[in-house]
């Protein structure tokens, strides 16, 4: 096995950029899903080196864009009752929602803590038995063991004042759900490395057959990226429409079982609404009965409420891949980072984050 520098190597990373160009023959429109895969883009400059006629889109690939806007009016509102604490990831400190961002609840008086992993929650839940510790809970397959895993040991350790609030989703339901547009012009899909480390690769087999659809599962290094989309070209220039593993140093066709499992016992399947897209049927993950104790949406009996998406932003378009940041009227004007008007450019792995930070006029 490689070590992972050597997929940094612009030795090997020059001759990728000419088989890449060699290798695109026709117009060819690719679909990166993972928030990860759209900064390490950027980041590496492979946009300003992709041959003519290849065209990348970002996906729904973003835990945080794509979390609703009742979801945040929902997140913010727990914040604020007397007697609760809320941890959080922290690219969900300043993502806006009606009535502002847990950043600005915090600064009237709520609790919110940065965590860096659910069970750093678990540990202010211990710390603070008179206050409920609610964690709230966005992310996909990747995050999503780490949480069961500290519910299970809430219940074994009988801490009774912590609980989670899930917004999890999962892959590859919003994928099917943007193949059923119509205007949605794709050729190819650069699946997620991380989700697929858990999930497997050959979930996206449907995608493939159903959809006449490239699938490549890519890494995040150059030199992943750069492959991928080789395979991905060769594919489509062949008319074979397949999974293809370019990540398998870390990911498997059945994924990790064990991780999988561990969801499993705690979560079961729900109807999840999601940003830009809206409710798409079993595309998220619920607390299952026997440990509803720990369901922050049962506990608290919250109630959803609808909520108008910021006027003038176009986070939900992006995040289906019908237009790209420089085209909102808000872009870089009365939205920026250190003023985001929608999740998108405040999320560390946000579509309007990237191109604010690395090619605002590619």
């Amino acid at each position: 096995m490689k070590h992972i520098d050597e997929y940094r190597d612009a030795k090997l990373a020059k001759p990728l950029v000419a088989e890449l160009r060699r290798s695109v023959t026709k117009p060819l429109r690719i679909m990166e899903v993972c928030g990860s895969h759209t900064m390490s883009i950027f980041r590496n400059g492979i946009r300003s080196i992709l041959p003519e006629g290849m065209e990348l889109l970002s996906g729904p690939g973003c835990p945080v864009c794509v979390t609703s806007a009742a979801h945040m009016d929902a997140f913010i509102s727990i914040a604020e009752r007397d007697g609760v604490r809320v941890a959080i990831f922290g690219d969900l400190f300043r993502v806006p929602g009606s009535q502002g961002s847990l950043a600005n609840a915090s600064s009237r008086g709520a609790k919110v803590d940065i965590v860096y992993s659910p069970m750093d929650a678990l540990e202010i839940a211990k710390n603070n038995p008179d206050e409920l510790v609610v964690f709230l809970g966005v992310g996909f397959e990747t995050t999503t063991p780490t949480i069961a895993a500290t519910i299970m040991a809430a219940k074994i350790q009988k801490i009774k004042n912590f609980a989670v609030f899930s917004t999890q989703k999962t892959m590859p339901a919003p994928l099917i759900a943007l193949l059923q547009d119509p205007e949605l012009k794709i050729d190819g899909l650069l699946c997620p490395g991380h989700v697929s480390a858990i999930i497997g690769s050959e979930v996206y087999e449907p995608l493939a057959r159903d959809y006449n659809l490239a699938c490549v599962v890519a890494g995040f290094e150059t030199a992943d990226i750069l492959g991928s989309l080789i395979q991905l070209a060769r594919q489509v220039n062949a008319g074979e429409f397949k999974v293809e593993n370019c990540y398998n140093r870390v990911v498997c066709k059945d994924g990790n079982p064990r991780a999988r499992a561990m969801v499993e016992r705690i979560f079961e399947p729900c109807d999840m609404q999601w940003r830009g897209l809206g409710m798409i049927p079993e595309s998220g993950l619920k607390i299952r009965e026997e440990y509803g104790e720990f369901d922050a949406e049962r506990r608290l009996e919250i109630e959803l409420t609808e909520v108008a998406e910021p006027k003038g932003c176009l986070c939900g378009e992006i995040l289906k891949g019908q237009t790209i940041p420089p085209r909102c009227p808000l872009f870089n004007k009365g939205c920026t980072p250190m003023n985001p008007v929608g999740p998108c450019m405040v999320s560390s792995e946000g579509t309007c984050a990237a191109y604010y930070k690395y090619g605002q006029d590619l």
